[in-house]
C-alpha cells in the first residue's frame, strides 16, 4: 500500500500575493475629489515657496542693512510722501466704495390653523359640492392631486373651505392680513424689533393686488414711519418672493444704517378657479395658504446676531420669447371663468431658464476645478468638434444645501435629475411640497425653515435658492451662514412634528 499523501491545501483566489486591482479599487469620485482640491489650492501652492525664499531672504537682513535702507529712505522724501499719500487715497476709496453687506437677521413663516386644514378627502369633496366641475374632470383633479406629492396637512382658506365658497374682496382681505400679519407677528417677536425702525418694506404677492395696497395694509396695521420706502409687487410669478430679495439688496447700498422688511405670500380666495379647462384645474390642485417675513439689515453690528449674509443674486428673465411669455397666463376661460392657465412647455421653458441662470452663477460660486473641467469640455464640443457629453458642474462642491421652490413634483424631479442631487439634498423642497403644498414665492422659506429644524444648517455653510415664475423669470440667491442654527432655540412651523419627517411620498397615493 502506498502511503497516502498530504493534502495539500487550496489557496484562494484573492490571495495577499496578488496586486490589487487599482482601476477597480480606486473610485473616481476621489480621484476628482484629490483634482478638486488641487486646484483650488493650486495658489497657495504656488506662493508658499515664494513666501519661505523671500523669509528666508529676510532673516538675513542685519541692524546695519535696515539702517541703510531706512537711511536711504529719509532722503527720499518726496517718494515716501507720494506712495504713503497714494495709499491713503486708495484706502479710502475702497471704503467707500466697496458694497454693504446685507444680513438676514432672521425669519419666520406663517403656520394656518388646524381649522384651516385641508386633506385630500376634504378638498375633493368640496370640490364636488361647488357643482362647479363635470365628472371627467373631478376625476383629473382626483389623478392630479394623487400624483402631486401634497400630504393630508396643507391648508385652505376658509372662503374656499366653506360649503358653498365665498370668494370676495372682503375674505381676500381677511385671508392677507391673517397670514402677512402673523409671520410679522412671529418675526417681530424673535428679533424684538420696534416697527418704527423699519426703513424699508416690500411685498409681493402674484394674483391678489387690491387697493390700498397690501404695503398700505402693513404699514396701516403697525403704523411704521411715514418716510418708509414702500413697494408693492404684483404679477411676478413664484420667483417674485427672490426679485423681493434683490430689490432689498440693491436698496440698502444705498440707505445706510436701514432695515428691510420682505414679505412674500399668495392668495388663494379670490384665485380659486370654478371652470372645466384642465390647464386651469392644475393650480387649484398644488397651491395652499402660507406666507413668510424677512428681516434684512444693513448694519454691520448686526452681524453677530444675524442668521445669514446675502452672497449673491442672479435673475434671468426669458420673457422676450413668445413661447417663454405665454407658458403661464392668468386668463379668462371660454365661459368667463378666470384662472391660471399652464402649458405643456412649462418644463421645457423652466429647463431653459434654469440653464441660463446656472450659467450665469456658476463662475460666481464654483470652485476652479469645475470651471476648468466645463471650459475644456466645451472647448473640446465647439472648437475640436469632440464628440463628448457636455459637463454638468457639480454644485454639490459650492453649495451645502439647496431650496428649490416647491412648485410640483415634476419640477423637483427633473432638477434632482439634471443637478445630480441627492435625497437628502431634495429632501426640504419635498417635505416641504408634502406639508404645506405649493405656497408660491414663500416655499423656499418653508425649506430653509425645515433645514434649520432638523439642525443641519452649521456655521460657514452655503446655501442656493431657487425659484420659477410666470414671465418666465428663474431667479437664485445665495446665502452664508454666519452661526450654527440651534433648532432647540428655533421657532417655527416644523418644530411640533420635525420628529415625523421625513416621510415616504409614493408616486401615486391613491385617494
Amino acid at each position: 500500500m502506498t502511503e497516502p499523501k498530504p493534502e495539500t491545501p487550496e489557496i484562494p483566489p484573492s490571495s495577499s500575493r496578488k496586486l490589487p486591482d487599482f482601476k477597480q479599487s480606486v473610485k473616481l469620485k476621489y480621484v476628482k475629489l484629490g483634482y478638486h482640491y488641487l486646484i483650488t489650492h493650486g495658489m497657495y501652492l504656488f506662493l508658499s515657496p515664494l513666501v519661505v525664499l523671500t523669509a528666508a531672504q529676510l532673516s538675513t537682513f542685519s541692524l546695519q542693512d535696515l539702517y541703510v535702507l531706512w537711511d536711504h529712505l529719509r532722503f527720499n522724501l518726496i517718494s515716501v510722501v507720494v506712495c504713503s499719500a497714494l495709499l491713503v487715497f486708495l484706502s479710502t476709496v475702497y471704503f467707500l466704495t466697496r458694497p454693504r453687506p446685507v444680513y438676514l437677521v432672521n425669519f419666520s413663516c406663517y403656520k394656518p390653523d388646524d381649522a384651516r386644514k385641508c386633506t385630500r378627502q376634504i378638498f375633493m369633496e368640496r370640490s364636488c359640492l361647488t357643482g362647479s366641475f363635470t365628472d371627467a374632470n373631478l376625476e383629473f383633479q382626483k389623478k392630479i392631486l394623487e400624483r402631486s406629492g401634497l400630504g393630508e396637512d396643507t391648508y385652505l382658506p376658509d372662503a374656499v373651505l366653506r360649503v358653498p365658497p365665498n370668494p370676495s374682496m372682503a375674505e381676500a382681505r381677511k385671508e392677507a392680513e391673517v397670514v402677512m400679519f402673523g409671520a410679522v407677528d412671529e418675526l417681530f417677536a424673535k428679533t424684538s424689533l420696534n416697527p418704527k425702525d423699519i426703513g424699508i418694506l416690500i411685498v409681493n404677492c402674484s394674483l391678489f393686488n387690491p387697493t390700498p395696497s397690501l404695503s398700505a395694509m402693513v404699514i396701516n396695521h403697525y403704523k411704521l414711519r411715514g418716510n418708509i420706502i414702500s413697494y408693492n409687487l404684483g404679477g411676478m410669478g413664484c420667483s417674485a418672493g427672490l426679485i423681493s430679495i434683490a430689490l432689498a439688496k440693491d436698496l440698502l447700498q444705498v440707505h445706510p444704517n436701514s432695515y428691510a422688511l420682505v414679505i412674500s405670500m399668495e392668495n388663494i380666495t379670490l384665485n380659486w378657479y370654478f371652470g372645466n379647462e384642465r390647464s386651469m384645474l392644475v393650480s387649484n390642485c398644488l397651491f395652499r395658504m402660507g406666507g413668510a417675513a424677512v428681516l434684512l439689515s444693513n448694519k454691520r453690528s448686526d452681524r453677530w446676531r444675524s442668521k445669514y449674509q446675502l452672497v449673491h443674486t442672479v435673475r434671468t428673465h426669458k420673457g422676450a420669447d413668445d413661447k417663454c411669455f405665454s407658458c403661464v397666463t392668468q386668463q379668462e376661460d371660454p365661459n368667463g371663468k378666470i384662472g391660471v392657465s399652464l402649458s405643456k412647455d412649462l418644463m421645457a421653458v423652466a429647463g431653459d431658464a434654469l440653464k441660463t441662470n446656472i450659467t450665469t452663477l456658476g463662475p460666481l460660486v464654483l470652485p476652479m476645478s469645475e470651471q476648468l473641467l466645463f471650459f475644456a469640455t466645451l472647448v473640446g464640443r465647439k472648437l475640436l468638434k469632440m464628440k463628448i457629453k457636455p459637463y454638468i458642474p457639480d454644485f454639490k462642491l459650492a453649495f451645502e444645501h439647496f431650496c428649490i421652490h416647491a412648485g410640483g413634483r415634476a419640477v423637483l424631479d427633473e432638477l434632482e435629475k439634471n443637478l445630480q442631487l441627492s435625497e437628502w439634498h431634495m429632501e426640504p423642497s419635498r417635505m416641504t411640497l408634502y406639508r404645506f403644498g405649493n405656497t408660491s414665492s414663500s416655499s423656499l422659506w418653508y425649506e430653509l425653515a425645515y433645514t434649520e429644524a432638523k439642525g443641519r444648517m452649521r456655521r460657514g455653510d452655503r446655501l442656493w435658492q431657487i425659484a420659477f415664475g410666470s414671465g418666465f423669470k428663474c431667479n437664485s440667491a445665495v446665502w452664508k451662514a454666519l452661526r450654527t442654527i440651534n433648532p432647540a432655540k428655533e421657532k417655527n412651523p416644523w418644530m411640533d412634528e420635525i420628529h415625523k419627517f421625513p416621510v415616504d411620498v409614493p408616486r401615486v397615493a391613491a385617494l
